[in-house]
């Protein structure tokens, strides 16, 4: 009987953290990964912390007003296979970023790809070591 209900009891919170792990993970809930979008900005920060890296940078838009984007990375492990550190972006740096937007319409999103400021073009999947190439 103790055995059958460990054995619920293990069931049901495995289920519980799955769940969660899968919520968070959801990127699917926040962006439009059927949508890219393309900036070109100055970094303002690079984040370099868990669960994910982040990049500050402030866009012109159309009208040269200056709009602060935050564009979601990988975490510092997946980039540090792709050959990143915390001094890959620096403050002041010029960076093209191709993003899957926030359905919320902020500017925000999520990295596709970026254009480096040495102009070294880099997707998703190079930004974690998968992949070789220029990006393209």
């Amino acid at each position: 009987m103790k055995t059958k209900i460990f054995g619920l009891v293990l069931g049901a919170t495995l289920i519980t953290l799955s769940t969660q792990a899968w919520a968070h993970h959801g990127t699917n809930a926040s962006y439009d990964m059927s949508k890219t979008v393309t900036v070109k900005g100055t970094v303002t920060e690079f984040r370099w912390t868990n669960p994910h890296c982040a990049i500050l940078l402030d866009v012109k838009d159309e009208n040269g007003n200056v709009v602060n984007w935050a564009a979601e990375t990988h975490p510092p492990a997946m980039l540090r296979a792709g050959g990143w550190s915390k001094d890959t972006l620096k403050p002041g740096d010029q960076v093209t970023l191709t993003l899957n937007p926030s359905k919320a319409g902020t500017p925000v999103g999520v990295v596709f790809a970026i254009v480096l400021p040495d102009g070294k073009k880099q997707s998703r999947g190079e930004m974690m070591g998968q992949g070789q190439g220029n990006g393209q």
